[in-house]
């Protein structure tokens, strides 16, 4: 047995559009599909998009956004009732109004303050955007975070330093018969010297917490921002927003991502290059095949090849009748004169002279 150190076309042709099909199956798969702002999947498969409820901000010349697609253009407002002050804030983004001079906030995070409230002239922050918007069972939950500090820290403060004032109060009144002059020194340095665990303490700060229902009035317009309530503290602030895009829907196919369509078509390739390479392999080692006879099953997929090459020449004979210049039957040397007409009478004649000659 002699082996060809040089490779058959047919055997290399197979292996490049295998390595096509492994090259492209890579590909697909390095297309994931990335988690969008504003939105949210929950383990039920339900799809929620709160974009269309951003407000956001006009163009200079005062007409909306191109990509604004009905959204509102102006902050959701809330009344605080007995909490004394109303709400304004903005749905995964930053409100639409500039803010300034927020307490306890950075100037270069005021343009990213996405809700806040004012009280006595000072204007409070209750977070930072954030278009992290979570499915947690039947809630849609939006949180902002790092607002100004919560009100009691102060508080605090002030009752720390009474305290320390108290210590050092009822010290002064002790009798120096009963206490030597180094103890207070060491009691001194040691109540110095100790931090009280309000002072340890980072602050605090404001927060909202936004969550969705769906409203399923067809004339219902922009969302409705409701606040529920605070704690104590003043640090946690709850709201809940109607809207009809908080209802769940079909997560539309965005490009660049793998579908069902794709999904299937990848496992579809993989089973075909397994039936290739391992058709391949076991006809080539077992039953030493070469060329394309190492496909495997040659001979059925060779018949419906011919099938198919009878199937195209039978259509494209039968199609070929409905021609023209096919129609109907024409004499090869006939013309359009009266010559034609009495050649026939004259090979007529003949035959009925032989006829004749025939019978006498």
């Amino acid at each position: 047995m002699r082996f060809s150190s040089q490779p058959r076309p047919a055997y290399s042709a197979i292996f490049y559009l295998l390595s096509l099909a492994t090259v492209s199956l890579a590909a697909d798969a390095d297309k994931t599909t990335t988690s969008t702002a504003c939105t949210a999947s929950s383990t039920s498969g339900a799809f929620f998009d709160l974009r269309p409820d951003m407000a956001l901000k006009l163009n200079p010349d005062g007409s909306k956004p191109a990509h604004s697609n009905g959204a509102p253009t102006v902050d959701y407002k809330a009344k605080g009732y007995d909490y004394g002050s109303n709400f304004t804030l903005n749905i995964c983004g930053a409100v639409v109004e500039p803010v300034e001079d927020v307490i306890g906030v950075d100037e270069s995070k005021w343009q990213n303050v996405s809700a806040y409230y004012t009280s006595k002239g000072d204007v409070y922050s209750l977070g930072l955007q954030s278009g992290a918007l979570v499915s947690r069972g039947k809630e849609l939950v939006l949180q902002y975070t790092g607002g100004s500090p919560c009100g009691k820290s102060k508080k605090r403060e002030e009752g720390a330093l009474q305290e320390r004032s108290s210590i050092h109060d009822g010290a002064a009144y002790r009798d120096p018969d009963y206490e030597r002059e180094g103890d207070a020194t060491t009691a001194t340095k040691t109540l110095e010297s100790k931090p009280t665990k309000e002072t340890d303490e980072p602050k605090r700060r404001k927060s909202a917490t936004i969550f969705f229902s769906c409203d399923r009035d067809p004339g219902a317009g922009t969302a409705q921002v409701s606040f529920i309530a605070t704690d104590p503290d003043e640090c946690s602030y709850v709201f809940k927003v109607k809207s009809q895009h908080a209802c769940a829907g079909v997560e539309p196919h965005t490009p660049g991502s793998v579908g069902p369509g794709s999904v299937f078509l990848i496992i579809f390739a993989i089973a075909v290059l397994v039936y290739l390479l391992g058709g391949i392999f076991y006809q080539r080692t077992v039953a030493n095949a070469r060329g394309w006879k190492q496909l495997p099953n040659y001979s059925l997929w060779a018949s419906v090849w011919s099938f198919i090459c009878d199937f195209f020449a039978i259509a494209t004979s039968s199609c070929a009748r409905f021609l023209p210049n096919r129609r109907g039957y024409h004499y090869i040397s006939g013309s359009p004169s009266g010559r034609g007409r009495s050649n026939r009478d004259d090979e007529n004649r003949l035959i009925d002279q032989y006829d004749e000659e025939w019978e006498d």
